[in-house]
């Protein structure tokens, strides 16, 4: 009797994972599934309003919250408001704007690296690799993550603001902790991606500890990403998707002083609200067939493995 069970339990293990991601998630292997994920999620107000426009004005899926930034609290009560969206934690261990910045999540004292000369997190990631370590990293993931979820935000993936944990091999193991220890789907760069950097197999990794993320990111293509070709440069990405699960990531904004005072980005950040609420990518993505899906289906398919 054992042995007929442990043989099933192989057989249905083995065609799990012959399955595509798309597959798994209940559609066809050659469907074109699209997460646009909204990054910087609580960094300032204009931030949070982009964020609830777009999701139900428009095409942003999901969202990822900067639990650090002093707007945090705000879409932090939309996200417990709308359990039914796709937010997860933006893990933060930078601050790089020049007038407005943060701290830490986790006490001072536990973190000291983490803090530059002027109290704040570091503007950039060589100085906090720096300054700080991976501990430090670990302790202050957990402390933003568990914030979010005492918060009672319905948690979904994470990501890293900067890319501060998947810029180092050592702060990527130190990622996919924090995703398996919280049972977390986690944003991952694509296998071209890894293999450019000469980075370790961290998707087989993710395969050994049954964390999902999606088949596709986009990063190298952003080198040629500007304000002036935005609309020309979406349109050109999305038809051409292959078929599995994409995800592509924006920092939409609101148009506002407050988001020209904090950044010189504003206004791409601004046009990306206005080209993903619009009616031609929402027509763009009808006629090229693709599913826009967010990341509570991949949550809800990690849950259940």
């Amino acid at each position: 009797m054992k042995t007929i069970f442990l043989l099933s339990f192989l057989l249905l293990a083995g065609s799990l994972t012959a399955q595509t991601l798309a597959e798994r998630l209940g559609y066809k292997k050659t469907d074109k599934l699209l997460i646009i994920n909204n990054d910087d999620a609580g960094m300032c107000h204009a931030a949070n309003s982009a964020t609830m426009e777009g999701m139900e004005k428009g095409l942003i899926s999901s969202a990822t919250i900067m639990i650090p930034c002093p707007w945090s609290n705000e879409i932090v009560k939309y996200a417990k408001e709308n359990p039914e969206k796709g937010f997860g934690v933006h893990l933060t261990l930078t601050s790089e704007w020049k007038n407005y910045r943060w701290g830490t999540i986790a006490p001072r004292n536990d973190v000291p690296g983490l803090y530059d000369e002027q109290g704040y997190m570091w503007k950039g990631v060589m100085e906090v690799y720096h300054a700080s370590n991976t501990q430090e990293a670990l302790t202050e993931g957990r402390a933003q993550i568990r914030k979010a979820l005492d918060a009672g935000v319905p948690i979904t993936h994470i990501d890293s603001h900067m890319g501060t944990y998947q810029y180092s091999p050592d702060y990527m193991h130190i990622y996919l902790q924090l995703a398996e220890e919280f049972d977390l789907p986690a944003r991952m760069p694509s296998q071209a991606t890894l293999e450019n950097m000469g980075a370790p197999s961290f998707r087989d990794l993710c395969k050994e500890k049954g964390i999902i993320h999606p088949d596709y990111f986009i990063h190298e293509e952003l080198e040629d990403y500007k304000a002036e070709n935005l609309e020309a440069f979406w349109t050109n990405y999305i038809k051409n998707l292959q078929p599995g699960v994409t995800e592509i990531y924006i920092h939409a904004a609101t148009e506002s002083d407050e988001i020209r005072a904090i950044t010189g980005s504003a206004s791409k950040r601004i046009k990306e609200l206005d080209f993903f609420t619009d009616e031609k990518i929402k027509q763009l993505l009808e006629d090229e067939g693709i599913i826009l899906i967010s990341y509570r289906p991949l949550f809800e398919l990690q849950r259940e493995m």
